[in-house]
């Protein structure tokens, strides 16, 4: 990892990213496409040192309170946030300014700041993402080798789920010919229904492939898959968007299912919800 003081940290849309780059591993992570223009390793993580000195200046500037959102492009709990609590200390301030928090992740040290979620939740609103691709628990350390499991992710939702801390799954990427089966995703779902889960996001089912993260992803299919590559060199070629062949029947159980157990699934309205304040709480000002 290396350190640099950034000049901002919040997007126009009141996201942030504490850290740039990735240690979970994950066999096809956009993150490392070259449009991101990465100039250093994606494993050597850059941190924002004055991250929690750049959103306390953010937070007080804003006219009225919103929702603060992490984790869109890089993990905020990644191992080395346990030795530098930066995104504790950024939950520290929304807490204390009365800001609403919605954080993704993989991985289950979210934990460790459960009191804050708590406390954020009580004043304003907290939401819990967590992403779920494969019910198999050996599938899962090949597609994600250096963070928790999926089954110790839906213990953590069940966790929020206990504290009265709304959660949303995001349920991507499946993979054509790895974990696009009817099997998969009746079981992430049940894992979904069981932990109350207030929304579940799918944007189809399938992956995207780029420039950068192309060359990563096939060198994995090689290693742990083999013949799959020349499958998708075949059936997609170069493009970006690569679409199961199962997924209108997929896509059909997934909606079938979420309705029946009443979980939200339409994805404009789950960012709605995410994105949303309560009234009396956006309203108030802080002077």
């Amino acid at each position: 990892m290396h350190f640099t003081h950034a000049k901002g940290i919040l997007s126009i849309k009141n996201g942030m990213n504490i850290y740039r780059g990735c240690s979970h591993g994950c066999i096809y992570c956009d993150s490392r496409s070259k449009c991101y223009q990465f100039t250093h390793e994606f494993e050597d993580i850059e941190v924002k040192i004055n991250a929690p000195e750049l959103l306390e200046k953010a937070l007080i500037s804003k006219r009225n309170r919103c929702m603060i959102s992490t984790g869109a492009m890089c993990d905020p709990y990644m191992p080395i946030e346990e030795e530098l609590m930066l995104t504790r200390k950024c939950l520290e301030l929304i807490d204390r300014y009365g800001f609403g928090v919605a954080v993704q992740t993989k991985s289950d040290r979210i934990l460790r700041d459960l009191d804050l979620y708590k406390s954020i939740n009580e004043k304003a609103k907290s939401v819990i993402q967590m992403t779920l691709t494969t019910y198999d628990e050996k599938l899962c350390a090949i597609l994600e080798p250096n963070v928790c499991t999926t089954k110790q992710r839906y213990k953590t939702l069940k966790v929020f789920q206990q504290n009265n801390i709304p959660t949303v799954v995001w349920m991507s990427p499946i993979l054509p010919y790895i974990n696009d089966t009817e099997e998969n995703i009746k079981g992430i779902m049940e894992y979904c229904f069981d932990a109350g889960v207030k929304g579940i996001i799918s944007f189809g089912m399938g992956t995207t492939i780029r420039e950068g993260d192309r060359e990563y992803f096939y060198a994995a299919l090689d290693k742990y898959f083999p013949g799959i590559k020349q499958k998708y060199i075949i059936r997609y070629g170069y493009s970006y968007e690569c679409r199961s062949d199962n997924n209108e029947k997929l896509m059909s159980i997934f909606h079938n299912e979420c309705e029946k157990h009443g979980v939200m699934h339409d994805v404009k309205k789950i960012f709605t919800y995410m994105n949303e304040l309560p009234t009396n709480v956006e309203q108030l000002s802080f002077f």
